[in-house]
């Protein structure tokens, strides 16, 4: 297969749109964040890249807490439009009919809608370029109840999640694997 060049770019993907929920109960917002991933396993770390121009930044900053609400594909709208319109000029949680659910762990809400939701806390502020890197401890992971087998195992493929590649949003498919797999030793036939 023969490929072309092109500059260094942000072509990654899939990445989760994730819609951050930020600020208190009484005054809160959500950015649409594609920008974000796990950073470490113990302790627990994830990060969100922002704008330092965007509404969402000097709250993020002050408060030194966010929570990271997991978009199902059938919010995908609510996302896309939470990422399009500064929470300094519209309530998206009413706009978007979303539901505020106070946070187990942090001062901000969390997305009710949503069927994962990572609370987390700010350890570092990173300057980039064109964004700053919060640097977060996942404090309390929020689970809804529906993704729990019988057992409780947490099974991802009830969530229904969305991903983002290069500016179009995808619902992901069925499932082609599981970590260890191309491990694991075949049984031998007697």
């Amino acid at each position: 297969m023969a490929k072309i060049n092109w500059k260094g770019s942000t072509l990654l993907g899939p990445l989760p749109p994730v819609m951050v929920s930020c600020g208190t109960m009484d005054k809160s917002n959500i950015i649409t964040i594609a920008w974000t991933g796990i950073l470490n396993t113990h302790p627990p770390k994830t990060y969100i890249s922002v704008r330092p121009q965007r509404h969402s930044y000097q709250i993020i900053k002050e408060s030194g807490e966010f929570t990271l609400n997991l978009t199902p594909a059938h919010l995908i709208r609510a996302a896309d439009y939470c990422g399009m319109y500064t929470g300094a000029k519209v309530d998206k949680f009413a706009k978007c009919g979303l539901t505020k659910e106070e946070g187990h762990e942090v001062s901000c809400p969390s997305i009710a809608e949503c069927p994962l939701s990572l609370e987390c806390r700010v350890t570092d502020i990173v300057p980039l370029g064109t964004h700053d890197m919060f640097i977060a401890d996942i404090v309390s992971v929020r689970a809804d109840e529906s993704l729990l087998d019988d057992k409780g195992k947490l099974c991802m493929e009830r969530a229904d999640l969305a991903a983002f590649a290069h500016g179009e949003y995808f619902a992901l498919g069925k499932k082609i694997g599981q970590f260890g797999f191309s491990a694991v030793k075949k049984k031998k036939k007697r």
